[in-house]
């Protein structure tokens, strides 16, 4: 791996710590809203809770969190390949040891 990525790399791990701390229950909440959402439009309103309306349910809290998270991990490296480019993080490279 070149030293051109770990910038990228550290954006994403820090875009998904906030994904973590801010994000995660918003993106469970709304998903579960979509969720009930497509199951009502599906099976009609009011919903009963039926296998299916649960799937349909986690379904939709499971890419809610999947949406979110990646938003969140391709913002978080793009911002750090950016902080990279702006700071002129360029690899170092090694000198060979001369031999006498």
């Amino acid at each position: 791996m070149t030293n051109k990525k770990i910038p990228a790399l550290i954006g994403a791990g820090v875009g998904l710590t906030l994904f973590l701390a801010l994000a995660l229950l918003p993106a469970l909440l709304y998903g579960g809203y979509a969720g009930v959402l497509l199951a009502g439009g599906i099976f009609g309103t009011p919903v009963t809770a039926s296998i299916a309306v649960r799937v349909l349910i986690v379904f939709g809290m499971v890419l809610g969190v999947t949406a979110v998270g990646s938003l969140f991990a391709v913002g978080g490296a793009a911002a750090g390949a950016a902080v990279g480019a702006l700071l002129g993080v360029t690899p170092v490279a090694k000198k060979a040891p001369e031999k006498v």
